[in-house]
């Protein structure tokens, strides 16, 4: 009897928060608050974190980020004055990186996407008046990256973040070298620890298009590293879904920031469990390990160990 009446209260009360629109309103301040709290029980460790992966949580990002990005701003001291970011590859806002950042210091921040009506779709999820955050509708390619920010970005940037699923390395190495003091950027883990290579920079990339099975995009984690050296950063580590990896400026050296972390071999971070893959009727088929490359071992890469960056297939570096 009792069990029916809490029922009955919950399905009431749900009802109304959904009739007025408040549900995702309510929700999202629940979990806000959630997640504030577990940020301050993470940071009791941060002194003693050996792998980024240690303090990984999700609030409002799509995985863990929420939490390694607090961890990296708190141990460079950058909060809670110094939080302006850029963010590449937002959605509606919804699930992004730099969303719990904005929610909670209100700083400047510039988001940029491409999609239908896309700052009515933002506003929901964020006060847009409390805070000077910019939005872009435009899709972002290597030609006119450096005029988005231009346009957009008149403020001094600690945190960048890539995530578009298609020509990020050709984006990042049109870009100026310490752009920020943090920069997260999407890898393609299916690619492996050994192989540098990268879809061809094709405008209006999209993943499906270029495979059915939605595996070929982006570029290895070895490519991501090795440009990221060239723009004057440091890897730190990915996320735990090892998808997303973490550099910091060499301005903030290792050892006087970040010494007790342990970078290990680039295998640890690509072995990922992620299983999204598509059959050819664009059905989820929930293929594995070494599954996965295999799938796209026909589709064609860049190159990125010869001189020319010959575009190869993929079965031919394997």
């Amino acid at each position: 009897m009792i069990s029916r009446i809490i029922f009955l209260i919950i399905k009431f009360f749900t009802s109304f928060l959904k009739k007025f629109n408040l549900d995702r309103l309510i929700f999202d301040k629940i979990f806000f608050y959630i997640g504030l709290n577990q940020i301050s029980e993470n940071r009791k460790i941060y002194n003693d974190v050996k792998n980024i992966q240690e303090v990984d949580l999700k609030i409002f990002s799509q995985n863990g980020e929420d939490g390694i990005i607090d961890y990296l701003m708190s141990k460079l001291k950058l909060i809670p004055s110094s939080t302006n970011f850029i963010e590449i590859g937002v959605g509606d806002y919804r699930e992004s990186n730099t969303r719990f950042i904005y929610n909670r210091f209100h700083p400047k921040g510039l988001i940029v996407d491409c999609m239908d009506n896309m700052e009515s779709k933002v506003k929901p999820h964020v006060n847009l008046w409390k805070g000077d955050l910019r939005v872009c509708n435009t899709r972002v390619n290597s030609k006119n990256i450096n005029e988005i920010i231009k346009n957009n970005c008149d403020f001094q940037v600690d945190l960048f973040s890539i995530d578009i699923d298609s020509v990020d390395y050709w984006i990042i190495k049109e870009l100026k070298k310490n752009i920020s003091k943090i920069f997260i950027a999407e890898f393609n883990p299916v690619f492996g620890p050994d192989l540098r290579v990268t879809v061809p920079n094709i405008d209006g990339f999209d993943r499906t298009k270029y495979h059915y099975s939605n595996l070929c995009y982006g570029m290895s984690l070895r490519a991501l590293i090795e440009l990221m050296d060239e723009k004057n950063y440091y890897f730190i580590g990915t996320n735990l879904q090892k998808m997303n990896a973490f550099f910091i400026s060499k301005d903030f050296e290792k050892e006087n920031f970040f010494k007790n972390v342990i970078i290990n071999e680039y295998k640890n971070y690509t072995n990922s469990n992620i299983r999204d893959s598509r059959d050819k009727n664009y059905n989820l088929n929930f293929l594995s390990g070494s599954n996965k490359i295999k799938e796209i071992s026909d589709c064609e890469v860049i190159n990125l160990e010869s001189n020319n960056h010959d575009l190869v297939k993929l079965k031919d570096l394997l």
